[in-house]
């Protein structure tokens, strides 16, 4: 809203420093900061709210937890802080015509409904096990459908492959590709770094494979928010852990969203330009400034958890800025936490299975998601699981949580790192 009202001051009444809201820079570090101030301000005043009407998670399951750290009284459903954090910057200084940040608003609200519905189950209901898994499927699926057909079917969603800028006769002059739907996307580590999905459906022949990869990009569409969202919140299970990930990713997605954005850096990398993206920039830096200001509260030991209300939707978010700049396949390198995580689950059921099936009691790891696993001991195996083999014992070490946090931080600042880097490296 402050950005049009700013705009309506420049263009009518030459409004001294109005035009400061015209750049994406100042309005991204407006944003970071002000959603910060709000998180810290807010989440200390909801703290108090939750605490003085004992709303609380459900007992977690602390038999694991080699230092006995005792969370039991600590509020959840934390992550209406972040929303709210990264809503009222972004309505306030953001373009909200613009049509990725309305979708980037919608994976918001939409997937904090689900994981609000999933926490007040929890919390009130008493019901340990929430909302039913198959309603939280179809919301994703359902989110990752919105964003795919919106990208087709938006006129105001195109991109030019390729831009150039030089000078002549002292002035300096972009030259651009025609803009066009495209289902094309950024390849890492290759020099011809764009793959477009129609290409992957020759055989079909023209002009059905134009149909045939906006088929598959809604389909990937879908299939990456729903493992990114499930991803994060597999992910949330210390304090800190998927608030300071989540941050570290958010960092890195706003950093490919601002090249995206920007004509000189998109020629100078060689990408994709895809005007209007600078909105997605405002975003994460709004979303980043959550996430660190709710870092104040969350940080060990946690005065308040964020839930399926937070992990659920900064999990979606994070798909869905990456979908609307064309870098999803870059997204198991940026979310390779989460990713492990989930494979580690995976793996960890079809490999006890296996076992199963064979009358032997086997695990690949002592516990999953797997940062559960450098916290708990042979001997509670043993305990819980009789008989039971673990293949990766470890160290017989056990790790605080805090540790274990920390070096999960520390991983995704390399993967984030990286996927920054492969913009150069291929």
């Amino acid at each position: 809203m402050l950005y049009y009202l700013f705009e309506y001051l420049e263009n009518c009444c030459n409004f001294p420093g109005a035009g400061m809201f015209t750049y994406v820079t100042f309005r991204a570090i407006f944003a970071i900061i002000l959603s910060l101030i709000i998180s810290i301000w807010f989440g200390e005043y909801f703290i108090k709210w939750l605490k003085r009407r004992q709303i609380s998670e459900t007992q977690r399951d602390e038999s694991i937890d080699p230092f006995n750290t005792q969370k039991k009284g600590v509020p959840t459903m934390g992550g209406i802080i972040i929303i709210v954090a990264i809503i009222v910057p972004c309505l306030l200084i953001g373009k909200i015509k613009n049509v990725y940040m309305i979708l980037m608003l919608v994976t918001t609200v939409l997937l904090g409904i689900v994981g609000f519905a999933d926490d007040y189950i929890k919390t009130f209901k008493k019901n340990k096990e929430g909302l039913n898994g198959w309603y939280k499927v179809a919301a994703q699926v359902a989110l990752g459908l919105i964003v795919g057909l919106t990208l087709r079917f938006s006129p105001d969603v195109w991109m030019n492959e390729k831009v150039e800028t030089k000078i002549e006769d002292n002035k300096e002059i972009v030259v651009k590709t025609p803009a066009v739907k495209s289902t094309r996307t950024t390849i890492p580590f290759v020099k011809d770094n764009n793959l477009n999905y129609a290409d992957l459906f020759d055989f079909v022949g023209e002009p059905y494979k134009y149909w045939a990869g906006w088929i598959f990009f809604v389909i990937m569409t879908v299939f990456v928010v729903t493992a990114v969202s499930n991803g994060s919140n597999l992910n949330d299970g210390m304090d800190g852990m998927a608030a300071g990930n989540s941050s570290i990713m958010g960092v890195a997605i706003g950093i490919l969203a601002y090249v995206s954005s920007n004509v000189v850096m998109a020629d100078y990398l060689n990408i994709m330009f895809i005007p209007g993206s600078e909105e997605v920039v405002v975003f994460m830096c709004a979303f980043v400034g959550a996430l660190i200001g709710f870092l104040w509260y969350n940080s060990y030991p946690a005065q308040i958890f964020m839930g399926d209300t937070g992990s659920l939707t900064i999990g979606g978010i994070i798909a869905v800025s990456a979908i609307i700049i064309h870098k999803e396949l870059l997204l198991p390198l940026i979310c390779g936490v989460f990713l492990w995580e989930s494979l580690s689950v995976i793996l960890q059921k079809f490999y006890y299975k296996a076992g199963k099936r064979k009358g032997v009691r086997q695990r690949l790891w002592k516990r999953t998601p797997v940062h559960d696993h450098y916290r708990t001991s042979l001997a509670l195996v043993e305990k819980n699981d009789p008989g039971c083999k673990v293949m990766f014992k470890g160290s017989s070490r056990l790790y605080h949580e805090s540790k274990i946090t920390f070096r999960f931080w520390i991983v995704s600042i390399i993967l984030a790192a990286i996927a920054i880097l492969t913009l150069k490296i291929r």
